[in-house]
């Protein structure tokens, strides 16, 4: 039905990178998902008045709440598709990522109100009556659960949308809640066990466990994390897909939202090439991540010494003992700067965020192997952390 949906009413559904198909896609998944939960609870709602059941009133409500989570995914799409303002110039992307934590708020949420009501029935339990009507729509539910639970993952993961996939593990928690309240049925019937404030408990801890699940990927864009790996790739692949470019460094992606990105690298050059060329290869190169990547790009060009034996010798032994250290430290912005009583060694470290010695104490550690080199090298250092 999305599908169809998608090919009535977005007209370009394949550019998913585009603010505006996003948000048509939101809306459309939005929209359904209001219908479908308002549908479910309804139903939910006269299967556990019939059977007198917690465990079905609860998932009942939960489905209500579902559509108020779907209402505000919409209204996150919608919102998020506003286009840049004074006040905003990077636009509104992040609303996307404020609706999939409120969406995760919710499951929490629900799942503390339906342990809580469960808790309560275990000490004081009631009788459930087996209905099959009650049985029917259940098994109905969870066929539409299912299909939600389908196109909001396939969506989100088409579209890259972690509001949406937030609705998706609602909907796959909501699934395995009903399996379970429908098992429970079947229990307390054929066996004459009543576990129906079990079952709810059971139900309230995975509801509780999706909602934090989903707040933590939520979160964690809103906190900063660093891109993905394939992203990274791609970066590196169109940037050293032009000659010249010696290496990279202090590569940062600016996350302003889905489809919302800037991108600020050090591209290194040789020092000893044409100024006005060097300027226009980057300028291509930002035009060429701008197009490929559909981001902004900021390249800061760093000259280095391409030619000289005695730096590039110095550099590499520099290079292979600081791994000593620490085997993911890397050097760059090299260079060497000559006196008539010593000679200065001038260079940045990217340093793991995972290294627990200090600043000082790395520095000391490096001057005292830039010193095993040559006892009158005096390092100047910069210590980097890495952004990717």
């Amino acid at each position: 039905m999305v599908t169809l949906l998608a090919e009535i009413f977005i007209h370009d559904r394949k550019n998913t990178s585009s603010p505006a198909v996003r948000g048509a896609y939101g809306t459309i998944c939005g929209i359904m998902g209001i219908f479908f939960n308002i549908l479910l609870f309804t139903i939910k709602l006269i299967a556990g008045l019939l059977s007198g059941a917690i465990s079905v009133m609860a998932d009942a409500f939960n489905n209500l709440s579902d559509a108020g989570s779907s209402i505000i995914t919409l209204w996150g799409f919608r919102m998020s598709g506003h286009k840049p303002d004074k006040d905003h110039p990077f636009g509104h992307g992040r609303i996307e990522y404020i609706s999939g934590l409120i969406v995760s708020m919710l499951i929490i949420l629900v799942g503390f109100e339906l342990g809580k009501s469960s808790v309560e029935k275990i000490f004081s339990p009631e009788p459930v009556e087996f209905s099959v009507i009650s049985v029917v729509i259940l098994a109905v539910s969870l066929l539409i659960k299912a299909y939600m639970a389908f196109y909001n993952f396939r969506i989100g993961k088409m579209i890259e949308s972690s509001a949406m996939k937030a609705t998706g593990a609602d909907s796959l928690s909501d699934f395995v809640a009903t399996s379970v309240v429908l098992m429970c049925l079947f229990i307390s019937h054929f066996f004459d066990i009543n576990i129906d404030a079990y079952c709810g408990l059971a139900v309230a801890l995975f509801i509780l466990f999706s909602g934090i699940r989903s707040a933590k990927e939520t979160i964690s864009p809103l906190l900063g994390e660093p891109p993905g790996k394939e992203l990274i790739d791609k970066i590196s692949g169109i940037v050293f897909s032009h000659d010249g470019v010696e290496g990279i460094h202090d590569l940062i992606v600016h996350d302003y939202g889905p489809g919302r990105t800037m991108i600020s690298l050090h591209a290194e050059v040789s020092a000893d090439a044409d100024l006005i060329a060097t300027h226009d290869m980057i300028d291509n190169i930002e035009k060429d991540l701008r197009e490929q990547l559909k981001c902004d790009a900021v390249i800061h060009m760093d000259p280095i010494i391409t030619n000289d034996e005695v730096t590039l010798e110095v550099y590499y032994k520099i290079e292979a003992l600081v791994k000593c250290i620490d085997k993911n430290m890397t050097i760059h912005d090299f260079r060497m700067i000559s006196g008539p009583t010593h000679t200065n060694v001038l260079f940045d470290v990217v340093v793991p965020f995972d290294v627990k010695k200090s600043e000082d104490e790395i520095r000391a550690d490096i001057n005292t192997i830039v010193k095993t080199i040559d006892k009158n090298y005096f390092a100047i250092i910069n210590i980097d952390k890495s952004y990717v």
